[in-house]
């Protein structure tokens, strides 16, 4: 599958698809530079080297110049060290995530910082306020209202500023277009009212001659946006928790056993592929591997959800970071670092964090007419007030226009469906679901056709040999011999069982000479000098080997759930293999439960179908598909679709990619191929069905968020600005302090993010 090359506008910092940039490309220094709207392309051609070459800015934190950072609600956006999003202005995270998350804990604490001291400039300057409005105001509380307010403003709200200037330059106006306009309009207006007073039309003034100054507005408003960005910035470190939790589950050394017997303890970071490692009573298993001697129980509940430790003996395969009980073992390391099942879960909850759902497509909309129409209502509110508005005319049009500006930002909008999915990869993750794809996720809830694979995902994929049945004047030890033989350089699952038998019964199986594997029939060889078939009995028939003597034989192990195989050598049939693989534990309660959901359940296989139809009627499940070339999976989705069903489709193996890619949900099973785990949206760690269920309990509480989130963002902005405009003021004489309206715009910014960490309780 052909991935579509990216590059990264060098204006805006949006990732833009090279094949067909939309702002087209612009070549500089003979080197092409694509675009993602022909503004920055433009701005480029009229000044590339400010973009190649920008002012240096602060002091970086160690390291951190070299990471790359992204914006949770834009994820496009990607540059790197820290900085703020040239599209919301929001403060960006790292994208690839650390234990301490040390990035966004410095920005928090500079947040802090501002906030504090403001606040303490804030409390006095509030109190000035409140006295001059009992007695009128003096020219020398004036003038303290100045001192006092202009720290916060243009210290404080430095930030504010910049972004919202970056906004206008980059023509994407967000929150901080509003907050910059608002408070800044406010703040000017009292500098010239309190410096030169008699530069003021009559409109300006108060009933006692003196023109009314808005310090201690500005300086909330600023306050109150300080405030709302520590908790925003405190409740996105929060949606963190499951990601560092997981990366805490990694210990920091491993006990390896040395080629002289003796042990050593080593980084983990210097363990390679390989080692041998000793896991003792209550430790961490340190990588991803396979248990050499030993036995113990091992607790996996903060990788799977459940409570319930594994036993590992011999031969069993242990998972990075899960906790060891009161045995020990050593293990044989096969996957370390970056390919630890730990580590790609982290990653893959990462990126599912800054996925986008479809559902954000409504907020997406409406944010890019926003914040203009804002502006436009903020400067017709001014206009009705001038006009119409009681005494003093003026002072009135610019605290209600400030109001409007300041009560709408689309904070609250932009936060409403990104908090929500960041929340969710990370409750999934410990729940044993793993999101790739804020879509997948979403799509779950409207599946209403569920498509099992087989093997290794309804059954363990760990089948054994049970029937032996030789033909006459054959023995069974020569018919698994032979079995054997061709079975060695495959696969598939079943040569694994019949390899296993073979060594059980010290049988010795030599190597097939012109092997070839033949997909959905079976494989063919040279065996002792003469050619060996082994698979279906179309195969055989092909090689014109005659079946009719076991056929029926053969149909009676595949009713009782048997996956049967005919074998044949020198073009004589030695015999058929009966391969049993048991049915997974959690497979019956979790069909069970989908049943119950509404849900119709495929059985899609390219065993025999009397071994499917087995399966499925133990299960219950409603169709099977079976005999089903690997290429024919997929055709058979499309098929499904085409009669107007919404898939899923559940699979852990290499042939099973192509169907999991068409289906509107892939899901994967972390127990299977990588083919399938790339182009699955959803993952089951462990390979556990009843974790399908946690994930669509999942699906339906995010997406129930995510529509709660919207909710209050829309009623908020929609009962907000009309209020601060005035409407209310001809019937009630009510009216909306700029103060207010920065209250009110961070409550709904917080009680969308409260809405959102409900989530990491959420029953699944």
């Amino acid at each position: 599958m052909s991935q579509e090359a990216t590059a990264l506008d060098p204006v805006c910092g949006m990732t833009v698809k090279t094949a067909a940039p939309r702002g087209g490309t612009h070549r500089h220094g003979g080197v092409d530079y694509y675009f993602c709207n022909p503004r920055c392309r433009e701005k480029f051609a009229a000044d590339p080297e400010s973009f190649l070459n920008p002012a240096p800015q602060e002091p970086l934190p160690p390291g951190a110049a070299d990471a790359w950072f992204v914006c949770p609600m834009d994820p496009e956006v990607r540059q790197k060290g820290p900085g703020s999003c040239p599209v919301c202005g929001m403060a960006l995270e790292a994208e690839v995530p650390t234990a301490d998350d040390s990035g966004m804990d410095q920005e928090l604490d500079a947040m802090s910082r501002r906030f504090r001291a403001c606040l303490v400039l804030t409390a006095p300057l509030f109190v000035l306020a409140m006295s001059a409005m009992g007695g009128g105001g003096s020219r020398g509380r004036t003038l303290w209202e100045l001192l006092l307010a202009t720290p916060v403003v243009l210290w404080g709200g430095a930030p504010f500023f910049a972004r919202g200037w970056a906004s206008v330059a980059r023509r994407s106006p967000n929150m901080f277009t509003l907050v910059s306009l608002g408070t800044g309009a406010a703040y000017l207006y009292s500098v010239a009212a309190a410096l030169a007073p008699a530069a003021f039309p009559p409109a300006f003034r108060g009933p006692g001659g003196a023109v009314p100054v808005y310090f201690d507005a500005a300086a909330m408003i600023v306050t109150l946006v300080l405030l709302g960005q520590v908790l925003e910035l405190g409740a996105r470190r929060r949606t963190g928790a499951a990601i560092r939790a997981l990366l805490g589950l990694a210990p920091k050394t491993a006990r390896r056993l040395k080629a002289d017997g003796s042990e050593e303890d080593a980084p983990l970071e210097s363990v390679a592929v390989g080692d041998r490692l000793r896991v003792r009573p209550g430790e961490k298993v340190p990588v991803d591997g396979v248990v050499l001697e030993g036995a113990s129980s091992v607790d996996e509940s903060l990788l799977t959800g459940e409570p319930v430790p594994v036993e590992k003996t011999a031969g069993a395969r242990a998972t990075g970071g899960t906790v060891n009980g009161t045995g020990s073992f050593v293990l044989r390391a096969e996957r370390v670092g970056a390919d630890t099942l730990l580590a790609r879960i982290v990653r893959t909850v990462a990126a599912a964090q800054r996925s986008r759902a479809p559902i954000q497509r409504a907020a997406d909309k409406a944010a890019a007419w926003f914040v203009p129409a804002v502006v436009l209502a903020s400067a017709l509110t001014f206009a009705a007030w001038a006009l119409w508005g009681p005494e003093p005319r003026l002072a009135h049009a610019l605290v209600n226009a400030v109001a409007v500006l300041i009560i709408a930002c689309p904070c609250a909008l932009g936060l409403a469906t990104p908090m929500a999915v960041m929340v969710a990869a990370g409750r999934g993750a410990a729940a044993g679901v793993l999101v790739k794809d804020a879509a997948a996720l979403e799509a779950l809830d409207r599946v209403d056709t569920l498509v099992f694979d087989k093997t290794g995902t309804l059954t363990e994929g760990k089948p054994r040999v049970t029937d032996l049945v030789p033909a006459d004047g054959v023995s069974a030890d020569e018919l698994l011999r032979v079995a054997a033989v061709l079975e060695r350089p495959s696969e598939h699952p079943l040569a694994a069982a019949v390899l296993e038998e073979a060594r059980r019964r010290g049988l010795a199986a030599g190597e097939a000479a012109d092997f070839r594997a033949r997909p959905g029939l079976g494989l063919t060889g040279t065996v002792d000098g003469a050619p060996g078939v082994l698979g279906r009995a179309l195969l055989l028939s092909e090689a014109g080997v005659a079946t009719a003597s076991l056929d029926a034989r053969a149909a009676a192990l595949q009713a009782e759930g048997r996956t049967t195989v005919f074998v044949a050598r020198g073009g004589r049939l030695l015999g058929v293999v009966g391969v049993s693989d048991r049915v997974k534990e959690s497979a019956a309660e979790a069909v069970a439960e989908l049943h119950a959901q509404g849900l119709r359940l495929v059985l899609l296989t390219g065993d025999g179908r009397a071994a499917a139809e087995a399966v499925a009627r133990r299960l219950g499940i409603d169709e099977v598909r079976a005999e089903v070339q690997p290429g024919g999976k997929a055709e058979v989705i499309r098929e499904l679709q085409a009669g107007g069903r919404i898939v899923a489709m559940a699979g852990d193996g290499v042939n099973d990619a192509p169907a999991l890619a068409q289906a509107q949900v892939g899901i994967a099973m972390s127990t299977g191929a990588d083919a399938a785990l790339e182009s699955a949206g959803l993952t089951l760690l462990h390979g556990d069905l009843r974790a399908l269920l946690r994930a669509r309990n999942l699906s339906r509480a995010t997406l129930r968020n995510i529509r709660q989130n919207l909710f209050f963002a829309f009623a908020y902005n929609a009962l907000g600005v009309p209020v601060a405009a005035g409407v209310l003021y001809p019937f009630f004489g009510l009216l909306l302090s700029p103060v207010i309206a920065a209250a009110a715009m961070t409550f709904s910014s917080v009680s969308v993010i409260t809405n959102a960490l409900r989530l990491r309780k959420a029953r699944l």
